[in-house]
């Protein structure tokens, strides 16, 4: 699936969740274009800049923030829309009077830190492919044993979109993050932050940032 319907949603990035006037939330944009393997757009260009913006420490955030997005602020109560349905309403502001405004919905939403709708089907485990390993291991070989520390972590998705961080060995992140440890290392530090996907269908993408 492209990203046909994020034309428009997104007029800038950064810290706020909003974009400009007339736009979408940006996790809308984010959630849309992910699906959609990243297509070459300004629109995605955006929303792919604040999905790395959020794991550039510091702080490191939950790069998708599906509470953010209100993926039910249209949907008819008498029907469960189809996926795209459901990603074009979250990324379109109703014109209904009596459906209550994204801004107001997002707000609901944000409290409960997932998804307005029930999003447990497969057809979002895009979502919840979503890995972020928080990587900050130390080695240093001294005179009888091999000292290190370890304080890295994983941040993965729940079957709502709810995001949690959980302790994680350095050792078994991807190469990617960090290649393998093989015995003890002379000394130095890793600190890094990796995040890994799969879209709509199921192709792999990854990024890394050090620091």
């Amino acid at each position: 699936m492209g990203c046909l319907l994020a034309a428009g949603i997104v007029t800038g990035s950064g810290k706020d969740a909003e974009a400009g006037p007339g736009g979408a939330p940006i996790d809308c944009a984010i959630l849309l274009c992910l699906a959609g393997g990243w297509p070459s757009s300004p629109e995605c260009s955006a929303a792919h800049a604040e999905f790395i913006r959020r794991i550039t420490p510091w702080p490191v955030e939950p790069p998708l923030q599906i509470w953010r997005c209100p993926l039910g602020a249209s949907a008819p109560a008498q029907e469960r829309p189809s996926f795209r349905s459901r990603l074009f309403r979250a990324a379109m502001r109703s014109s209904g009077d009596a459906v209550p405004s994204p801004e107001e919905i997002a707000a609901r939403v944000i409290q409960a830190n997932q998804a307005d709708i029930d999003i447990s089907g497969q057809e979002f485990n895009f979502v919840r492919s979503i890995r972020v390993y928080h990587v900050d291991f130390t080695a240093r070989k001294e005179r009888d044993y091999c000292g290190e520390h370890d304080s890295t972590r994983v941040g993965t998705y729940g079957p709502q979109g709810e995001f949690s961080w959980s302790g994680f060995s350095a050792k078994s992140v991807p190469t990617y993050v960090m290649s393998r440890v093989r015995g003890c290392p002379e000394g130095g530090r890793v600190r890094a932050v990796g995040v890994e996907w799969r879209d709509y269908v199921g192709n792999v993408g990854s990024e890394l940032v050090r620091y």
